[in-house]
């Protein structure tokens, strides 16, 4: 699990519609929401559904997808985009070795070159494979466990690097726990049937890999009921999910030396420096009782089983670059039994994905010159001026905050810092390496380029100006240690409508309440006020102001908990607070900034719409899509977003603009009392 993802970018994504067909300039854009719109239902009974069923009904989830929805289609559009950057820079044979077109091309042409990567088998790995064979002692597996940390492969525990909570301008080695392949400890526990399924197929698979490498099917099955013991262990000394969300209990900064009497069986010194870091005295650990467990595996298993263990973390997370076979097998666990999707998706999007991950910011810089014009930008940057002026007349309002606290929150919010776009300056690339000869090896030197980049910020003052999400990604983020909003181009997509087309409600409930809106709300929900407005846990707040906060948020907690997903797996209302406050805020917000437009003021309607109902239905639009039953559970044990039609509803039945717009009423499904609607901001 990536704590850094987990506490510091609370993200407004889904994940992956025949993408709609193309519009021409004769098309009535002022009534493309009759797309979505399905009026036999009633806003009042399933808001959601209303705002988008049509398109529910219309778009099932390909084979090859485990949802389907707005997310896709705007990956479908960026696909085709880069796709086209890709082919034209492997076509240019003759690119200056070490450019940005040789780099892109280069990695492309090997990630296409299926002939090879089929001849390669499980070849590339070898030489890590080798290294593993050959351990003999207890210290042997450290080192290579630390070896394999360089390859962004994390056996026994995560490391992350990142700032120091409670000194931002401090880079900070993080001990996290993990050490398991399922994607959350409770995986390895719960007992009802589509676990106990899981877990049972997770065996089969991990056997099936091994066999893969030439292991018996008799020796295999041993191995993968080694590795489910070791981290079965490990499980049962994680946290679990809503426990991770609490900045003050995962924080406890230690000296190396400390974390040596924590868990002796690692020289951590050596370990450190095995993977590349030197000459740090304080390492901030997550869960104290996570590293006494791995002391406790570290000194009762063999050095056999450990072994066993690593050669699996290695296959496991180089899988899908390797050859057919252990693709497919992979896919048919991670893809196919955890999500319920039937088929892969196309080998040249799996590849671009790849090429996101290892070198995005190098793409990126190609994409925003080819497909983001300066006046969308300006654009954007105007709705998070008048997003952030509408927050702070709403705190200014609060009848619930003292005067003291509303001071503090006005200066956090006023210190905001705010990235719209793409960054003002790009990454350097210039030490990763990739070649035409392995696809394999391509990805791990990315890997070890990333991992080196990563440790050189622990040697360097904190840069505010970087990114943590690439530009043509549909998504963004809120960093407390930075109190920064970071807002891709990509974000703001429409899929099929240009974007001067798009009417400012559409824009201000599509961007600035379910986005800009939802992530300036991060830095003052129930983890990120416990942030200062220099990105420093710390208590800013009076203690009778955040007992006012805790109870309200108490209240958002108790509606999402009543909410249910599928059968009768229900919201973990405690987990998912941060989001659904940020969801209730950013609806919020953006409304009020909405109320500063022309449009609104004008009152036109607009497709059959008010503006107030068009600000409502936008906010719908960013949310619409699907997952399949099996995605949908896996979400529910793992993820800190609510589901997307909860995203839209569960807000929506608090806001009082709502019930006027559309006509709610006592005896509709949607309605609230008064009383019991949840008012934080």
């Amino acid at each position: 699990m990536n704590y850094k993802a987990l506490l510091f970018l609370c993200i407004t994504v889904g994940i992956f519609s025949c993408k709609p067909k193309e519009k021409t300039a004769e098309v009535n854009y002022d009534n493309f929401l009759n797309e979505y719109i399905d009026s036999t239902v009633s806003p009042g009974d399933d808001f959601f559904k209303f705002a988008m069923g049509k398109w529910l009904k219309n778009n099932p989830i390909p084979e090859s997808e485990r949802s389907w929805g707005i997310w896709t289609l705007v990956n479908e559009e960026n696909y085709s985009r880069i796709r086209k950057i890709n082919e034209e820079a492997a076509a240019n044979t003759k690119a200056k070795k070490g450019s940005n077109e040789q780099k892109i091309g280069d990695f492309w042409f090997t990630g296409m070159d299926t002939v090879t990567i089929e001849k390669q088998g499980i070849t590339p790995l070898k030489p890590e494979l080798d290294k593993i064979a050959a351990i003999s002692d207890p210290q042997g597996v450290i080192k290579m466990a630390s070896y394999l940390h360089t390859m962004q492969v994390q056996p026994l525990f995560g490391n992350y690097i990142f700032q120091d909570e409670k000194n931002s301008s401090k880079f900070r080695l993080h001990f996290y726990q993990g050490g398991i392949g399922l994607p959350d400890r409770d995986y390895y526990f719960d007992k009802d049937e589509r676990t106990v399924t899981i877990r049972n197929e997770y065996v089969k698979h991990i056997s099936k890999m091994f066999q893969l490498t030439g292991i018996d099917a008799a020796t295999a099955d041993t191995y993968a009921q080694t590795i489910m013991k070791m981290e079965t262990d490990f499980a049962g000394a994680s946290r679990k999910l809503a426990d991770l969300r609490d900045p003050y209990a995962n924080y406890n900064s230690m000296a190396v030396a400390d974390v040596n009497k924590l868990c002796p069986a690692i020289n951590w010194e050596s370990f450190l420096a095995d993977a590349g870091i030197k000459n740090i005295d304080t390492i901030i650990v997550g869960q104290p009782e996570f590293f006494k467990q791995l002391n406790t595996s570290l000194t009762k298993e063999s050095v056999d089983n450990w072994k066993i263990y690593l050669q699996w973390n290695l296959i496991n997370a180089y899988a899908d670059r390797l050859s057919s076979d252990f693709d497919k097998e992979h896919f048919h666990f991670y893809g196919t039994i955890l999500n319920g999707t039937k088929e892969q998706r196309a080998r040249w999007k799996r590849v671009l994905d790849a090429e996101e991950d290892a070198m995005g910011f190098l793409l990126g810089q190609l994409y925003v010159e080819a497909y983001y014009p300066p006046e969308e930008k300006a654009r954007y940057e105007k709705i998070v001026e008048n997003t952030m002026a509408a927050y702070k007349v709403r705190i200014q309002q609060l009848d619930w905050m003292s005067p003291e606290t509303k001071e503090k929150a006005l200066l956090k919010l006023s210190t905001v810092i705010k990235k719209v776009g793409y960054p003002d300056k790009w990454r350097d690339y210039s030490a990763l390496t990739i070649t035409r000869v392995s696809y394999v090896q391509n990805a791990i030197n990315a890997n070890k380029y990333l991992h080196a980049y990563e440790v050189e910020k622990l040697y360097k003052p904190v840069d505010k100006t970087e990114w943590e999400m690439t530009p043509q990604t549909w998504n963004a983020y809120y960093n407390p240690s930075n109190n920064e909003i970071v807002l891709p181009a990509a974000a703001f997509i429409v899929p099929g409508v240009p974007d001067k087309y798009v009417d400012d409600a559409i824009a201000y409930g599509y961007a600035a309440g379910s986005t800009i809106g939802h992530e300036i709300t991060h830095g003052f929900d129930d983890q990120g006020s416990q942030f200062d407005e220099k990105g420093n846990l710390s208590e800013w707040w009076t203690p009778q102001d955040r007992a006012q906060f805790l109870e309200r948020t108490k209240l958002i907690v108790e509606q999402f908990n009543n909410y249910i997903i599928i059968d009768t797996i229900h919201v973990n209302g405690d987990a998912t607070q941060g989001e659904n406050i940020a969801d209730l805020g950013g609806m919020l917000i953006g409304l009020e900034a909405f109320k500063m437009t022309d449009q609104y003021k004008e009152g036109k309607v607009i497709g059959g719409y008010t503006p107030v109902q068009r600000y409502f239905l936008g906010f719908a639009l960013s949310w619409y899509g699907k997952y399949r039953d099996e995605a949908m559970v896996l979400r529910a044990k793992t993820d800190v977003h609510s589901p997307n039609f909860l995203r839209v509803n569960g807000p929506a039945s608090n806001i009082q603009e709502f019930y006027d717009a559309f006509g709610i009423k006592q005896g509709d499904k949607m309605y609230v009392e008064d009383s019991l609607r949840v008012k934080i901001w």
